[in-house]
């Protein structure tokens, strides 16, 4: 019946623009989206079977769909995200924010005052903002102040209330901060021409007031008041100073709004750059929590319509990574080069920093989820059945054929697990040949474990390219663990990854987590093995030396290599240091042995 009835409502949806939302069983809200063609979108959550387990499970439970039909698709992104933020889905990206930001105000009266405020008031001010923080906000308010001596004081300076000498100036005068409006001694014109040169820099323009700066500076100059003429020149230098340090872009490109995304298995980060009069006069980043591996493409649509929405944005154009439609009324520009693309760059940079510094944050704070995200995108980079809880890597080490030993190292959660390690020598191979070396070690591990009940690894990583992986794979086979453990063979430049029965090789990103617990897999490996290698060869080395001098046994011979472990030591020591060993008559032979030979 269930079927049937929502066979029914797929049927009567329409071919427009609009939203449509899903409900369960409860009518509670499951999951709210937007599209272009509602019949076309829906009727794709029921015609296939999903990618993500998350996805089947929504359908499953939807019980109930309903609809609001728009006129346009930039009316659907808007409602969208409006329906998002006040139902809450359960299955929808969380767009809500519950920091109030702060804005700088310039008051609508004679007089005007510019403070900061978290509050906007609709009585004809002006707001500028949000800004992500206030220290931010302090630091152009400090600026407006060394600039302009602004009132500070809440009185209502009518022209009626000053001529009738209702209030008198205050300390901020004697101290020069204000011009005292007050007792009319500033006119309302010149004070105003003041906070209009004040909104040019909130938005972004410096120009104006460089320039005002430097003809009133000249005319004092002229004018023989050179200590005034020195005070414009300082404040020149603070406006420049801050100007420097906010403009690092075309001056010609004003009035864009950038955004990018970087993401992983669980989050997304879009950071968005508010250009101005080529000034970059904001910069904020925005985490979104995965519901249903939404694709950068569909997270970063959302975002950018509530960053717009959020930050009062009312730029035409926007610079972005890959190609979006947001409406005829903006224009998305995807750079391929020039400023704009460095300008997209440093948006991207922006939000790779932010990443790194919240999963930074959740190691210390929350390392279970930390290696929940490591091993879900490990799973999915490797294209694996399972996250790869327990991985174990192989490396063989031989000098020509000698002392040929091999090394196991495992990792559990993604972190060496020591305890684990396992030295091998190779018993059946003789001579120089890595395959059946790897073929023999391989076998044994796994003879073992199966033969212990002891649990398999998710994942088998060997060194070694193709040749390597397919001596491997011949114990796999052997044992009857095909398909049973994900095998993998890492070529030398480690990017590469080779799976059975495939000639192409998979190319990780250099930087991406995934390579960097793989490379971190292979350093240990070849650590533990080389390190083994190099005790068996000292030993093997000394054993040959000791025994050929005359009047030496095997008990001498092991005391020597357990306390000189090499070759070199020994013909470096003195008789008395050997003696403290073996005995004065005996270190006499050792010593008078490596004299004449």
């Amino acid at each position: 019946m269930q079927k049937s009835t929502l066979d029914l409502q797929i049927l009567t949806l329409p071919d427009n623009p609009g939203v449509y939302q899903y409900y369960d069983k409860d009518g509670k809200i499951l999951y709210v989206g937007k599209a272009k063609n509602l019949k076309k979108r829906v009727s794709s959550y029921f015609n296939k079977i999903h990618d993500t387990a998350k996805t089947n499970v929504l359908v499953k439970k939807i019980v109930t769909i309903k609809h609001i039909v728009v006129p346009t698709e930039t009316d659907a992104l808007l409602l969208e995200n409006n329906l998002i933020k006040t139902l809450q889905p359960r299955y929808n990206v969380l767009l809500r924010d519950d920091k109030t930001y702060p804005w700088i105000c310039i008051k609508k009266e004679p007089f005007s005052r510019i403070f900061s405020t978290r509050n906007m008031v609709k009585d004809g001010s002006e707001y500028f903002g949000p800004y992500t923080s206030f220290k931010t906000v302090h630091t152009i308010l400090d600026l407006i102040k060394e600039l302009y001596p602004l009132r500070t004081c809440n009185y209502d300076l009518s022209q009626s209330n000053i001529n009738s000498g209702k209030f008198k100036v205050c300390l901020e005068y004697h101290i020069g901060n204000c011009k005292g409006p007050c007792e009319g001694l500033e006119p309302l014109d010149e004070y105003q021409r003041q906070v209009n040169a004040i909104r040019e820099i909130l938005k972004g323009n410096f120009k104006e007031s460089l320039k005002d700066f430097k003809k009133l500076m000249n005319t004092y100059a002229q004018n023989l008041q050179f200590e005034e003429a020195q005070k414009i020149k300082e404040k020149i230098e603070v406006l420049e100073n801050y100007q420097s340090r906010s403009t690092i872009i075309n001056p010609k490109i004003t009035n864009i709004d950038v955004f990018s995304i970087v993401s992983d298995e669980s989050a997304a980060y879009v950071n968005f750059l508010q250009i101005s009069h080529g000034s970059i006069i904001r910069s904020h980043t925005l985490e979104m929590k995965k519901k249903l591996d939404e694709s950068d493409e569909e997270l970063l649509e959302l975002a950018i319509v509530e960053l717009r929405e959020r930050f009062q944005l009312l730029s035409k154009e926007i610079i972005v990574p890959f190609e979006m439609d947001l409406g005829e009324n903006i224009r998305v520009t995807v750079p391929q080069l020039g400023d704009k693309k460095q300008i997209l760059d440093l948006s991207i940079r922006n939000a790779k920093f932010y990443r790194i510094e919240q999963l930074k944050q959740l190691q210390i704070v929350d390392p279970d989820r930390h290696v929940n995200r490591i091993m879900a995108q490990m799973q999915k980079d490797l294209r694996l059945p399972s996250e790869p809880r327990h991985i174990e890597c192989f490396d063989n080490s031989n000098i020509q054929g000698t002392n040929p030993v091999a090394a196991c190292v495992v990792f559990k959660d993604g972190k060496p697990s020591k305890k684990d390690y396992r030295h091998f020598n190779v018993k059946t191979v003789e001579g120089p040949n890595d395959f059946a070396s790897m073929t023999e070690i391989v076998y044994r591990r796994y003879k073992r474990l199966l033969d212990e009940n002891e649990p398999l690894p998710q994942l088998i990583i060997i060194d070694g390219g193709k040749g390597q992986l397919s001596a491997a794979l011949k114990s796999i086979d052997d044992l009857g663990l095909r398909g049973k453990v994900a095998i993998i063979g890492i070529a030398k430049r480690l990017e590469e990854l080779f799976y059975p029965g495939d000639s192409i090789p998979l190319y990780l990103d250099k930087k991406s987590e995934t390579l960097k617990v793989i490379q971190h897999l292979r350093n240990e490996a070849h650590r533990f093995g080389i390190t083994f290698h190099r005790d068996k060869r000292s030993k093997s080395a000394l054993n040959s030396s000791v025994e050929s001098i005359p009047g030496i046994g095997e008990k001498t011979m092991l005391a020597l290599i357990q306390h000189f472990k090499s070759v070199k030591r020994l013909k470096l020591a003195t008789e008395k240091e050997i003696s403290e060993v073996i005995g004065a008559s005996k270190a006499k032979k050792i010593v008078d042995f490596y004299k004449t030979n």
